[in-house]
């Protein structure tokens, strides 16, 4: 079963200069995330939880989700504090009570946190696609 993991698509990564093609990779991930939902895989948005006082807050204005995205009901949240969203997090185990074997990669930001969770994905022996026009950098 598939599953797509998209990493860190928050209000606080508008931030600094604008970012490549954004519209063009929240239209993507909006379309891929409805792809995975009709064939009935997981959903699974990651949060990134920043320290107090930075952008990232829990419960800041950069904390909370792109407001384009096509979030469901039924899709996951995980939050995590680390660049990589394995790290300390219940995603691992969430994606194995689903059933995933192959994942699908999209977020922000692409030589950070996306490939931390690409890294640690494959060490973990998922069958990992990366999403290469689903993600966007700094």
């Amino acid at each position: 079963m598939d599953a797509i993991v998209v990493v860190d698509m928050q209000v606080g990564m508008l931030e600094g200069p604008p970012k490549h093609d954004l519209a063009g990779v929240i239209q993507r991930i909006n379309a891929l995330t409805d792809m995975v939902r009709r064939h009935s895989g997981q959903v699974i948005w990651i949060r990134h939880c920043g320290k107090d006082g930075d952008g990232f807050e829990p419960g800041a204005a950069g904390w909370a989700f792109l407001p384009e995205l096509d979030r469901q009901a039924g899709d996951i949240v995980v939050d995590k504090t680390l660049n990589d969203s394995f790290a300390g997090t219940a995603l691992h185990d969430t994606l194995q009570r689903g059933g995933a074997n192959r994942l699908l990669i999209a977020g922000w930001a692409t030589d950070f946190c996306v490939d931390s969770t690409v890294r640690s994905a494959v060490s973990r022996d998922y069958d990992v696609v990366v999403v290469s026009d689903g993600q966007s950098d700094r």
